[in-house]
């Protein structure tokens, strides 16, 4: 697990602003179905701090948008951002399966989306450094 933690790590500290984007929607789906398996089993404390997550990344999501750039697209997410909390909130308090089944595809399907917009728009790659050697 130590070593899965430094390989995340490193990976969003080197990552794209796209990467980042699709790293929280990941961990927001992980979050979710956390939660849906804890509902489950009754494990009532996991299934709560699996919400937690999953609207901490939300949060964060609607944090780092930028609404004069964005225009109407940034409202929307912010829009869909705010209805996945209160849904996530409704399956907290009431103890339902249904809302996290809605949050969850809501998250995948814009997962889907960031990946397609990733594949249009590959990072720029690093341009190699190759070492010159000079005769003489």
């Amino acid at each position: 697990m130590r070593m899965h933690h430094r390989f995340l790590e490193t990976e969003v500290l080197t990552a794209d602003p796209l990467t980042l984007v699709r790293l929280l929607y990941r961990g927001a789906i992980d979050s979710v179905v956390s939660a849906k398996q804890h509902l489950a089993s009754g494990q009532i404390e996991e299934r709560s701090k699996s919400i937690a997550k999953a609207q901490a990344i939300l949060s964060e999501l609607t944090n780092s948008l930028n609404r004069e750039a964005g225009g109407q697209l940034a409202n929307n997410l912010c829009e869909l951002y705010d209805y996945m909390q209160r849904r996530l909130n409704t399956a907290a308090i009431e103890q339902q399966a249904a809302p996290l089944i809605e949050v969850e595809a809501l998250l995948r399907e814009l997962y889907t989306a960031w990946q397609e917009i990733s594949r249009a728009h590959p990072p720029p790659v690093a341009e190699e450094h190759v070492p010159v050697h000079f005769a003489g």
